[in-house]
């Protein structure tokens, strides 16, 4: 491993890092008469190198070693697929995901759920437990909804994706989910991340709206080491000082994944855009700079929706959006999911 340390290193923390290499038994040696270039050899896994990131007199580390975290694509680990419900994402296929943003009732969510079913959706999402700015603000239906999102799945098959906001929620959530998705703001909620990581359920992790793409795959890796191969990593946007979208979709972070990381990465292309108008031609951005897949909001009337009606596209706008999705998907030698028919 070799590592860089900072131009105005004291002895003292020459010495501390020097102790840290004695401590885990590492043999290190200086490259340089400045004494900033540092190699290390010996056991240089990913848990050793998190040692010596905390350093301070650590600049950064420039080449890694043969042990590299969970989430680095490897030559033994090139892509992973990852399903939830009959929707499969990775491995040269890619699924949409869509619904409303939050569940308001049983038959209005049924409704949206046959018509994006309709629209070549295999999987459905919809909020029970909702994150918002303001306390006053809708926060979900709760297990209300949990109830309404099973008999979804049970009356249409789709897979079910929804959110996980709190620990104390994880049992409920499973019952129904067929995919815990951990949201923005709870990327960095590292006891959340923990405790998905005991399970076996897919997690939909999306990239905090100010996350570098070091800390969102750092995010994911919370949830690998946990034991819990079943990661899929969610490009929804990130924070910009521009407001004619919500966010700024980041595609070029998205062609960075997929040469980075062996997990299938998504796009949201509605927290992106923040407005209906622009999610089809990010949708397309999107899946064009490689991803496995989208994560549409829509609802039939939006301006009765209890939260991001402004992002809300409608079952037709979504049918044309897989349309193009198909498309795109051939043209790099991929292709889109269909429903598998059932054994008789």
């Amino acid at each position: 491993m070799l590592i860089r340390l900072r131009k105005r290193t004291t002895a003292a923390e020459r010495d501390s890092i020097q102790s840290l290499c004695n401590e885990l038994g590492l043999r290190s040696r200086f490259l340089d008469d400045a004494r900033e270039m540092l190699e290390l050899e010996g056991d240089t896994s990913a848990q050793v190198r998190s040692r010596f990131e905390d350093c301070s007199g650590v600049q950064a580390i420039l080449e890694a070693s043969d042990a590299p975290e969970a989430f680095a694509k490897t030559a033994e680990r090139v892509g992973t697929t990852v399903r939830i419900g009959p929707a499969e994402f990775g491995g040269g296929v890619a699924s949409v995901i869509a619904g409303p943003c939050a569940v308001e009732d049983g038959d209005r969510l049924l409704e949206i759920a046959r018509a994006v079913q309709n629209a070549g959706a295999l999987a459905l999402r919809g909020g029970a437990f909702k994150p918002r700015t303001s306390p006053y603000s809708f926060q979900g239906a709760g297990t209300d909804a949990l109830g309404h999102l099973a008999r979804a799945r049970a009356e249409t098959g789709l897979g079910v994706v929804t959110e996980l906001l709190d620990v104390r929620h994880l049992e409920a959530v499973a019952e129904v989910a067929d995919a815990f998705q951990i949201g923005s703001r709870s990327m960095s909620n590292f006891a959340l991340l923990k405790e998905v990581g005991q399970t076996q359920t897919p997690v939909l992790l999306k990239r905090g709206m100010a996350a570098t793409l070091r800390e969102f795959l750092l995010a994911a890796e919370y949830v690998l080491a946990g034991g819990n191969p079943h990661v899929i990593l969610c490009e929804r946007g990130i924070r910009s000082f521009d407001s004619v979208t919500r966010n700024v979709l980041d595609v070029g972070g998205v062609a960075y994944l997929k040469q980075t990381t062996h997990l299938p990465v998504i796009v949201d292309p509605s927290h992106a855009a923040g407005r209906s108008d622009l999610v089809p031609a990010l949708a397309r951005a999107g899946l064009a700079a490689g991803a496995d897949g989208l994560l549409v909001e829509v609802h039939p009337n939006p301006s009765e929706a209890h939260s991001d009606g402004a992002q809300a596209i409608s079952a037709r706008t979504l049918a044309e959006v897989v349309r193009d999705a198909r498309t795109i998907l051939e043209m790099d030698g991929r292709r889109l999911a269909t429903p598998q028919p059932e054994l008789t």
